[in-house]
């Protein structure tokens, strides 16, 4: 295996499926980078440097710099892949994707159900997201539970370096147009990443940490808050399962409860605002189908109900944590009826 940047794999990952497939095109803003300017191509190889090296090596046919409308370049994504080809669309930042929403919801989520299973719509659509780095409210939002709503949509979120390679991988082969969460604080993360083929199914959790006492569902940068807080946690002889949903749709609906069937408690912690969340999803799916297991109510840890701060404090108050997600488990176990 070899050891790479969260960054650095999705890069390979396109490299190597783009020269596995010739029918792959990329678009998107600035991906070549430096179009037109005295460094010349891929003087930036795109503002997150996730695509340098794309367009000296397949050129302007395969690597395509769009202007600057997200209308544009999940259109043009869409088209793309209903004529035969295999589409990447790169979204510079999540917080756009209301720009491109009928594209995305009334469109490429559709074509399978509305033409009657006759075609298809490969497109893997690549969405820069989250707080953590002082973006302010436009470019710092977790907009995965709006999207995970749309039914004809997949919903992908990897937090390794191998998870990334594995999901992509996956989403690029499929036939289905998959929205792909690229969590803007992880990219410099480091770890193993497979050599040669590897793909990951979508709807296969991942269990970072078990334990007999809460279970705590998360996805995105807070996997590692909640390792975190499981850890601290086992210091005083309580364990937790830690489970990294990988994918919101497909949902893992029977890693999720065959935990709380094993724990009776439920934290869920996720970065997107309470209201129609991600985390009020899960508590409503456990609460239906696994009541009778829960020993105290159901957790959540979530941002408020606000638009992103810009100032660093207000951010970091903004953005769930470590700590509460441990406090959240210490008031679970410790509720009587």
């Amino acid at each position: 295996m070899a050891k790479m940047m969260l960054r650095e794999a999705i890069n390979k990952t396109i490299h190597d499926e783009m020269e596995r497939d010739k029918n792959i095109v990329i678009m998107g803003e600035d991906i070549v980078g430096g179009m037109g300017t005295a460094g010349g191509p891929e003087a930036i190889g795109g503002i997150w440097g996730l695509t340098g090296g794309l367009y000296a090596k397949f050129g302007a046919n395969r690597v395509i710099d769009t202007p600057i409308s997200e209308s544009c370049i999940v259109g043009a994504a869409a088209g793309a892949a209903l004529a035969g080809k295999r589409a990447i669309a790169e979204l510079m930042f999540a917080d756009f994707v209301g720009v491109c929403l009928d594209q995305l919801y009334n469109q490429m989520a559709k074509f399978r159900y509305m033409f009657g299973g006759k075609t298809k719509c490969p497109v893997t659509v690549r969405i820069t997201y989250g707080a953590g780095m002082n973006a302010a409210a436009q470019h710092s939002q977790a907009v995965y539970s709006m999207l995970t709503s749309i039914p004809g949509l997949k919903v992908v979120m990897p937090t390794t370096p191998a998870d990334a390679k594995g999901l992509l991988t996956t989403a690029i082969r499929g036939d289905d147009p998959v929205m792909f969460f690229e969590h803007k604080t992880l990219y410099g993360i480091s770890g193993e990443v497979p050599d040669g083929e590897y793909l990951l199914p979508f709807g296969n959790a991942r269990m970072t940490r078990e334990g007999n006492h809460a279970s705590i569902v998360t996805c995105g940068q807070l996997v590692r808050a909640a390792e975190k807080a499981a850890d601290a946690l086992a210091k005083d002889g309580i364990s937790c399962d830690v489970i990294d949903l990988r994918t919101t749709s497909p949902l893992d609906e029977e890693c999720i409860l065959d935990s709380v069937e094993n724990t009776g408690h439920l934290i869920v912690a996720d970065e997107s605002p309470p209201r129609c969340s991600l985390a009020s999803d899960i508590a409503g799916l456990v609460a239906s189908k696994a009541f009778a297991a829960l020993k105290a109510p159901i957790e959540m840890v979530t941002a408020p109900h606000t638009p992103v701060p810009f100032a660093r404090e207000l951010e970091k108050a903004y953005l769930p944590n470590a700590a509460g997600i441990e406090a959240a488990v210490r008031r679970s176990l410790a509720y009587r009826h």
